[in-house]
């Protein structure tokens, strides 16, 4: 008879005890966090140091620890041209009794805070320009990464899985081109008014377009933002693996398990039929 094997619970760091991870990082680190800075997330936490710095900690499941590493932050130092917060350093321990490993990075505090969506279509054109030349250049880069969207490594076959499970007529589902992606480029990952770029811990190789299709997908509820970051980063998003990944992200709005509710969904439907029809037609 095979025993089965037990299930972990899942651990929501916003309600979980902290205290113990945050007394580590400090000693390891030889820094003290302030207590009111401390921002909780379901899988991060993260505040302000004594020495003018950010220190961000987290939790991460074994099976999301890939063979790659998951010291993103760290390996990201290296990619030169694009703005982001230097790394300074780092440590990791495991949690056996919660089958889960513990990650800690300090890097330089962020140079203003997260763009409010409402507020891009004031951002200046300088802002816009320092987006463009940084994704120019990480496109520019090779990396042994593979880009983990939600954690989750992105494959060609998992490409295709998910767009022909929404958009069934698209026969032909084959990325063409890879190129080192941040993979996790929204609103809350870019700083303003002067641009930055931070939270690295999933970035690497994925389908050409990758990063362009999930700034334009999270800005659908705001059509005139969508609409500048397609004419922005047309010569991603207009490429056919730009199509493909618009469609990608699309299946998170429009999918099985998609919320009907989503304020995304109205515009993530037309643009994803023109889409669809683009391909089509060749």
């Amino acid at each position: 008879m095979t025993t089965p094997t037990p299930t972990v619970a899942p651990v929501d760091l916003r309600v979980q005890p902290v205290d113990e991870a945050l007394v580590r990082v400090e000693r390891a680190l030889g820094v003290r966090v302030a207590p009111e800075t401390v921002v909780r997330k379901r899988r991060t936490v993260g505040a302000r140091t004594d020495r003018n710095t950010w220190v961000r900690i987290e939790r991460r499941p074994l099976e999301k620890v890939t063979g790659q590493g998951w010291n993103g932050t760290e390996c990201a130092a290296l990619l030169d041209g694009v703005a982001k917060p230097a790394w300074l350093q780092g440590l990791s321990w495991s949690d056996p009794a919660g089958a889960a490993m513990w990650r800690a990075d300090e890097t330089e505090l962020l140079p203003g805070e997260p763009v409010d969506p409402n507020s891009v279509l004031a951002l200046p054109d300088e802002w816009w320009e320092a987006l463009n030349a940084s994704l120019d250049a990480l496109t520019a880069h090779h990396t042994t990464r593979i880009a983990t969207p939600d954690t989750i490594a992105i494959t060609q076959v998992g490409v295709t899985e998910a767009i022909k499970a929404t958009f069934r007529e698209v026969s032909d589902t084959t990325i063409r081109e890879w190129s080192p992606a941040h993979a996790d480029l929204n609103w809350a990952n870019v700083t303003a008014s002067r641009f930055c770029l931070f939270d690295w811990e999933d970035w690497g190789m994925a389908p050409r377009g990758l990063d362009a299709a999930w700034l334009w997908g999270n800005s659908l509820a705001f059509p005139e933002v969508a609409e500048r970051v397609r004419r922005e980063r047309s010569q991603d998003l207009e490429g056919r693996d730009g199509k493909l990944m618009s469609l990608f992200f699309c299946t998170n709005i429009l999918g099985p398990h998609a919320h009907p509710d989503d304020p995304r969904r109205g515009l993530a439907q037309s643009e994803s039929k023109r889409i669809v029809a683009e391909l089509q037609a060749g």
